[in-house]
C-alpha cells in the first residue's frame, strides 16, 4: 500500500468533525489517510481531549497573550514538524495567516455548514449560520468543503451535499442535521484527496478525476429518520473535469 496521508486538524470547539475523522482513519477502517497532530486555536477544549484520547499530539496556537503575528510562524512551524501532507479546518474559527495559506496552497481544506458562497464569511460560523439560513427563508441549507485562501469562506469549492430546511426548523434542530452530513462528507472527501481523486489545478479550478459519489441521489438526515434528497441544481461532483 501507498504511504497514508499525514493530516494536520485544526480546531476551537468540541471537535465532533475531528472525531469523524478519526472514527474513519485512525481506527484502521480506512488506511489512506492519518491524523498526526491537532492545533487548538486555545486550551481547554473537548477536541483536544478527543485527540488525545486517539493518541494523536496536540498543540495549543494562540492563547489569548500572543499576538496574530506570533501565531503565523508557530503554526508553520508545527505543522511542518508533523509534516502534514493535508491541513483540515474543522470548526477553525481564526483566520489562517498568509503564509500559511501560501505554504499549503491547494492541501488546506474548511468545511462550512450552509452551501457557499451563501451564509459564509467573517463572523458567520456555529448557530449563526443556521439562524441566517432560517431568517432568509431558504429552503434548502447544506455543507461545503473547499480549499483555503486568504478570506474566510472563499476558496475553490470542492463539494456541497444540500440538507432540506423544514419550517418547523429553529437553529439547533437545523444545525444537528447539517452537522450529520458534515460527518459523512468531511471524511469522503478527505479520503478523495488521500487517493488523489481530486486536486487545485495551477489555475484554482477543482479537479476530479472519479466521482466522490456513486449515485446522484443521496440521504441527508431528517428529524424523523432519513429523507431522500434529489441532488437537483446541488448535486454532489460527480462530473469528471
Amino acid at each position: 500500500m501507498s504511504q497514508r496521508l499525514k493530516v494536520a486538524v485544526l480546531v476551537s470547539g468540541s471537535g465532533s468533525n475531528l472525531q469523524a475523522l478519526l472514527d474513519r482513519f485512525n481506527s484502521g477502517d480506512d488506511e489512506s489517510a492519518e491524523v498526526v497532530r491537532v492545533i487548538a486555536s486555545k486550551p481547554g477544549i473537548r477536541a483536544l481531549d478527543r485527540a488525545e484520547a486517539a493518541g494523536v499530539s496536540t498543540v495549543v496556537i494562540g492563547r489569548p497573550h500572543e499576538t496574530e503575528e506570533g501565531a503565523g510562524p508557530g503554526l508553520l512551524e508545527q505543522l511542518q514538524d508533523c509534516d502534514a501532507g493535508l491541513v483540515v479546518l474543522a470548526g477553525y474559527l481564526k483566520l489562517v495567516p498568509n503564509d500559511v495559506v501560501r505554504a499549503y496552497a491547494g492541501r488546506m481544506i474548511n468545511i462550512h455548514p450552509a452551501l457557499l458562497p451563501s451564509f459564509g464569511g467573517d463572523g458567520m460560523y456555529g448557530k449563526r449560520v443556521h439562524a441566517a439560513v432560517l431568517a432568509s427563508g431558504a429552503r434548502v441549507s447544506g455543507v461545503t468543503v473547499h480549499f483555503v485562501d486568504e478570506e474566510y469562506d472563499r476558496g475553490p469549492i470542492i463539494a456541497q451535499w444540500p440538507v432540506p430546511v423544514f419550517e418547523a426548523d429553529t437553529p439547533d434542530v437545523l444545525a444537528a442535521r447539517v452537522l450529520d452530513v458534515e460527518h459523512r462528507l468531511l471524511p469522503e472527501v478527505v479520503s478523495a484527496l488521500a487517493r488523489g481523486d481530486v486536486s487545485l489545478d495551477p489555475d484554482g479550478n477543482v479537479r476530479w478525476t472519479r466521482p466522490l459519489f456513486s449515485s446522484e441521489r443521496f440521504s441527508a438526515a431528517g428529524g424523523s429518520g432519513e429523507r431522500s434528497v434529489d441532488g437537483g441544481a446541488v448535486r454532489p461532483p460527480n462530473h469528471m473535469d
